[in-house]
């Protein structure tokens, strides 16, 4: 059974010109458990998730899985699944032959094809072409990517998006199941409802900040809670509160009791044989917590102190794309349009040394697959040899062979 990982984000920093996309994140995401990423639109979510994977180069920080970078796992499919996107399939390849081209890229016996494709539900229509597909059923397929190599590791960005109830339902005992097994699995998600009956623990970010991590019993104080009691008997109910000296104060919907426990008041209505008609726990509800944190109305001990401005670096080997006039998410998406699968940004050319006068490096629409490790690069190719192939795949999911450049060329784009 796979072994999940710790993931580790410590001072994680992604700047897009002048906007912070993500600023001094710091979080640890533990195996054996569901873990939801919140937050609200451009919070930078989903560009935390690529610099995890390898897909964006951070500012500053460093994302670790295993306690190593994406780009140094021996096997990153048979480490890391995730699914970023629904929508980086070819519309005319079949399903099965989809999970095929991933599979022989990454050495994967292709008996695994029809092992996930019934985990997922997709064994019926294995032979339809994908661009037949509604979202959910995309959905499934890219769950089916991620989880092709059997990987210890889930990062899923938002994966119940076009799912109908029933599936909604299918995806939260899936998860549960996986994180049951000691895997680590981590999911981020506009669902709070959904989000509060599927996930164990809990990362609000805001701003690209960290405004709360920690379980769902931790997100408010304890006496923000009251138990809401009622009886077709009150008076009998308030007599029996009186005599065990618990305060409590009749509202319209009942007796509301500060520092008590719902089980404890319904075992004392149990004793004393009074019909209980309510019996709740009530307080501020996710949604509340949720936008209170974000808003900055509330804080929370586990965000720690406001990040601290990071140092001015050296200059990049590489330069990111200008800034969006959207300071979301749509920055990193335009640096790696496709993240079906993930993978480090392309090898196509070993890097040099940071030169201040080096010309910014174009994107490129394409993610390299199961690269070597990085200590196996060599700076420049061995004596008597031209450059280097690797492979890669384009947004469309064909596999290209991209000649490797010399140090000192630019990348065209493609």
């Amino acid at each position: 059974m796979p072994d999940g990982q710790v993931l580790e984000l410590a001072g994680l920093t992604k700047r897009f010109g002048a906007i912070s996309a993500v600023d001094g994140l710091t979080a640890r995401i533990e195996p054996g458990q569901v873990t939801g990423f919140l937050g609200p639109n451009g919070a930078g979510k989903t560009t935390s998730l690529r610099m995890l994977l390898g897909l964006v180069r951070p500012t500053a920080g460093t994302a670790l899985i295993g306690g190593k970078p994406y780009a140094d796992l021996a096997s990153p499919l048979q480490s890391v699944g995730a699914a970023l996107e629904a929508s980086s399939f070819h519309p005319g390849r079949s399903a099965a032959n989809h999970l095929k081209v991933y599979a022989r890229a990454a050495g994967l016996p292709t008996s695994r094809i029809d092992d996930v494709l019934g985990l997922v539900g997709l064994a019926d229509v294995a032979g339809r072409r994908v661009g037949g597909f509604s979202l959910g059923m995309r959905q499934r397929l890219g769950l089916a990517t991620a989880l092709l190599g059997d990987p210890g590791v889930l990062v899923l960005d938002e994966p119940s998006n076009g799912l109908d109830p029933e599936g909604i339902r299918w995806m939260r005992s899936l998860l549960r199941h996986l994180a049951e097994e000691g895997r680590t699995v981590l999911i981020s998600s506009h669902l709070l409802a959904e989000v509060q009956q599927t996930v164990d623990a809990l990362l609000i970010i805001s701003r690209g900040r960290l405004v709360f991590q920690g379980g769902i019993e931790d997100l408010a104080d304890p006496d923000e809670y009251a138990t809401v009691v009622d009886s077709p008997d009150r008076d009998a109910l308030s007599r029996l509160l009186d005599d065990r000296g618990i305060e409590h104060q009749l509202l319209r919907n009942g007796f509301t009791i500060r520092h008590h426990e719902p089980v404890e008041i319904g075992a004392l209505a149990a004793g004393a044989g009074i019909a209980l008609s309510n019996l709740q726990s009530k307080g501020a509800s996710l949604e509340d917590i949720f936008l209170e944190l974000v808003s900055g109305v509330r804080t929370h001990a586990s965000a720690g102190a406001a990040p601290a401005p990071v140092a001015a670096e050296a200059p990049p080997v590489a330069q990111d794309p200008p800034a969006a006039e959207d300071p979301g998410e749509t920055p990193d998406a335009r640096e790696v349009p496709d993240a079906g699968t993930p993978a480090p940004a392309p090898t196509t050319a070993p890097v040099a040394a940071a030169d201040p006068d080096d010309e910014p490096r174009p994107s490129t629409a394409m993610v390299a697959v199961v690269p070597p490790p990085r200590s196996a690069r060599p700076a420049t190719p061995p004596a008597g040899e031209g450059p280097r192939n690797s492979y890669s795949v384009a947004s469309t999911g064909v596999i290209d062979i991209v000649p490797s450049a010399s140090p000192d060329e630019t990348e065209a784009p493609r």
